[in-house]
């Protein structure tokens, strides 16, 4: 059983997540890193409306019991934490910067606050662009150097020290392409 204050982050940016239009009823999915295991969200569950079973933990490293049950996107979260300080993660799909990814190779914002928060935005292509390993390796590359990246046609994938400052990040993120 996860500890109910780690159920309740989850489920406050999850819910963050669906109310600004974000991710669909069942899209995006959330982790976080606890030492050699990580917490993520279940395969198939509404991000918008978690329950505590909803929340998987698994080794970091290596495969185990949860692995089953664990998000399609498992691969990407843990090649990320393997190659990053990253302690959160939060995947998304925001209409707006997807709908800039399908014509740019970056993302650069013109509002003040994006603009100097997060300078550009790498836009990543991958034929498969969901849960393959050479995809995890692309967007685990990418994070080295950037606060978020886009994954072209897919979404946005953002890192941080908690999932706040992650969430920050993808918000900061849509709200520079809405404007």
């Amino acid at each position: 059983m996860v500890d109910p204050r780690i159920y309740d982050m989850f489920r406050e940016i999850g819910r963050d997540l669906y109310t600004a239009n974000m991710i669909s009823s069942h899209g995006g999915n959330l982790s976080i890193r606890l030492g050699d295991r990580l917490i993520i969200k279940r395969r198939g569950a509404m991000l918008g409306n978690l329950k505590q079973h909803d929340l998987i933990e698994t080794r970091l490293d290596k495969n185990d019991s949860g692995v089953a049950l664990a998000s399609t996107e498992l691969l990407v979260h843990r090649a990320v934490y393997l190659n990053t300080p990253a302690l959160a993660i939060c995947h998304c799909h925001p209409r707006t910067a997807i709908a800039f990814s399908l014509s740019r190779d970056e993302i650069v914002p013109v509002d003040n606050e994006a603009s100097y928060l997060l300078k550009k935005v790498p836009v990543i292509t991958e034929e498969f662009a969901s849960g393959t390993p050479q995809m995890a390796s692309k967007v685990a590359t990418a994070l080295q150097n950037y606060k978020t990246i886009m994954l072209r046609g897919h979404g946005s994938f953002a890192t941080g020290q908690t999932l706040d400052e992650a969430f920050f990040w993808s918000s900061t993120l849509e709200e520079a392409c809405q404007i």
